[in-house]
């Protein structure tokens, strides 16, 4: 009751006529009153279940309502390893959000993103940068890791046997100066193969790749001390943030905003 109090600005007295009111209307008690506090009835139950959708709809008509500007499209880039992981909560929220927006994804390499904003084909993107040379706006920062079949030995193998997701992953260059740095040869497996056929290779233990903490799937191990050098942090970055202009690309950039503020599955 307090706590109702307080969130509503009434006081405790109008709380509980409320509470009464809606006993009397319900033909029962909603509420037990024991040592511990209050508790729901079998009748409240019901009836919180079905005030709890009447609600949702009352705030899902008013949302359309207030943002019918949101309308249009919204062209977005995004890195195929975060479309499904550290972008995933941000997706569905604008989504929910902004349903009469026509949003297009574009999956390609951090690089051809970057390009693709400047001349115009893109409104938004997200990219992967290292840390530090950064040239879009900082959303969140993580460590590059090695990663490996789980009890694999693919990294033990001489030379290292490398997969990455294609010839122009931004991680590609790091990663070769790191291994050239520790006098480490490679040779490539499965190149230009996609996610999917990175993460099945190094699965089968046939190779041994590189991911950001938060992207590191949960069949993969983290190789921390498999001799292998340490590889610098990437920035998560968007481009295109200084050009927008409507509504659904601003409201699209608000969600990856808040989705790179909230803490990341292993950062």
């Amino acid at each position: 009751m307090t706590s109702a109090s307080r969130r509503l600005h009434l006081t405790q007295g109008a709380i509980s006529q409320q509470i009464a009111r809606l006993e009397l209307l319900a033909g029962g008690a909603l509420l037990l009153r024991e040592a511990r506090g209050l508790r729901l009835t079998a009748l409240g139950e019901r009836l919180l279940g079905r005030a709890r959708a009447f609600v949702a709809l009352n705030d899902e008509v008013w949302s359309e309502l207030e943002r019918s500007d949101l309308r249009g499209r919204v062209r977005l880039g995004v890195p195929y390893d975060l479309v499904g992981t550290t972008l995933a909560p941000a997706l569905q929220g604008f989504s929910e959000a902004a349903p009469q927006v026509k949003l297009s994804l574009v999956g390609l390499p951090s690089p051809d993103l970057i390009d693709a904003v400047r001349t115009g084909r893109l409104d938004l993107a997200v990219a992967e940068e290292p840390a530090g040379f950064e040239t879009g706006e900082v959303l969140a920062v993580e460590r590059l890791l090695w990663v490996g079949a789980k009890g694999g030995r693919a990294h033990r193998r001489d030379p290292l046997p490398l997969s990455l997701v294609a010839e122009t992953c931004v991680f590609r260059s790091v990663v070769a100066a790191a291994l050239a740095k520790h006098g480490r040869e490679t040779r490539a497996v499965f190149e230009n193969g996609g996610l999917d056929a990175t993460r099945a290779t190094v699965r089968m233990d046939l190779a041994v790749s590189a991911w950001l903490t938060s992207t590191v799937p949960p069949e993969l191990d983290i190789l921390y001390e498999a001799g292998l050098p340490e590889l610098p942090s990437f920035a998560i970055t968007v481009h295109g943030a200084a050009q927008a202009q409507s509504a659904a690309v601003r409201e699209l950039l608000s969600h990856l905003r808040n989705a790179a503020a909230r803490p990341r599955a292993g950062s």
